[in-house]
């Protein structure tokens, strides 16, 4: 599954809880901004903002009047005033939600060439948020921001383009954005990527570069990318097999509790691929994996009941798990059934 990224802040405006002073008084650089503020001066404006929220410089913590002058700078047309302005009605700190201020504050900043903003008006067009969904605008507001080499937009961008949405589908294209995000250390990129040149769309499919990209992306915790990698590791396709590379990513994405990791670590466990053989570990996996749903998770578990392996036998909870397992419509599991005269 290729992943679209949410909003994305570049400073620190309305992060932090709102503490208000007892008394107002204003020292050191604050005092600064605030006299050039006074006098209508955009920078200043918005640097008592600044001040006023991280409670720096000469003043306390206090919401309420960090967004008043963050207001004052926007409405004077200050690009990265409008951009914090939108981020805060995201998300209701200091005012009150509303993705449709948030839109219009959003454009204000995108129209001057602002390149967070854009991408971050791509999101709304992409999810409905404040407008109506739009496609087509989310893609057009995504390359603005792409072109200017921001990563989220250029993976936002690539999957736009797999998926045909908002621009006809090209993988190409996709794997053209892919590549920009993923050289700039993007980790769902990297994944993006690693996928394609595994199954060679929109590139020569070369499994070596797939490892490459999916280590990439694992290294900085992509718990898909870590699945892939571990799988890679396991069938010796683009790297040199190796069951205990596999066993650690495996690991990796498991701890993060992903059911496909989960299932592929018991299965680890229950051959002895990579590790000590070890049926009680097998069966601490497969349960994970079984209970968030994983039909071969559930049909082992219930096997490891059924005879015994790794926990005490009890043939009522192997038809619990064959059950479930079953009403997924796995065939072994049917056939465990049948042969229990269920």
């Amino acid at each position: 599954m290729k992943k679209l990224l949410g909003f994305i802040i570049i400073i620190s405006f309305c992060t932090i809880n709102n503490v208000y002073a007892q008394t107002e008084t204003i020292t050191g650089k604050a005092k600064e901004y605030y006299e050039k503020a006074q006098q209508g001066d955009v920078e200043a404006q918005f640097n008592l903002a600044r001040c006023y929220n991280n409670g720096e410089d000469g003043v306390y913590l206090n919401y309420e009047k960090s967004i008043y002058w963050l207001r004052k700078a926007a409405e004077q047309g200050h690009a990265q005033a409008q951009y914090n302005l939108g981020f805060c009605y995201v998300n209701g700190r200091g005012v009150q939600q509303d993705y449709t201020q948030a839109v219009y504050w959003y454009r204000k900043a995108a129209e001057q060439g602002y390149a967070y903003a854009q991408y971050n008006l791509g999101v709304c067009y992409d999810n409905g948020y404040g407008v109506q969904q739009d496609y087509t605008q989310a893609v057009y507001w995504y390359r603005k921001a792409a072109e200017q080499g921001i990563a989220q937009a250029q993976n936002n961008l690539g999957v736009c383009y797999e998926n045909g949405r908002g621009v006809n589908q090209d993988y190409s294209q996709a794997v053209y954005w892919y590549h920009k995000a993923a050289e700039q250390g993007h980790a769902n990129a990297q994944y993006n990527l690693g996928f394609y040149y595994k199954n060679g769309r929109g590139v020569n499919q070369d499994y070596s570069q797939a490892v490459y990209w999916y280590r990439k992306s694992a290294e900085q915790g992509n718990a898909q990318a870590q699945i892939n990698l571990g799988v890679s590791y396991e069938n010796g396709r683009g790297v040199q097999q190796d069951y205990t590379q596999a066993v650690h990513w495996y690991r990796k994405a498991a701890e993060q509790g992903y059911a496909q990791a989960q299932y592929n670590l018991g299965i680890c466990y229950g051959f002895g691929r990579g590790v000590e053989q070890d049926y009680t570990q097998a069966v601490h996996w497969w349960r994970k994996a079984a209970e968030q749903g994983d039909a071969q998770a559930q049909y082992n578990l219930g096997v490891c009941y059924d005879n015994g392996y790794g926990v005490t036998k009890d043939i009522g909870e192997a038809i619990s798990w064959y059950r479930k397992a079953a009403a997924q419509g796995d065939e072994n599991a049917k056939e465990a059934l049948r042969r229990l005269g269920y």
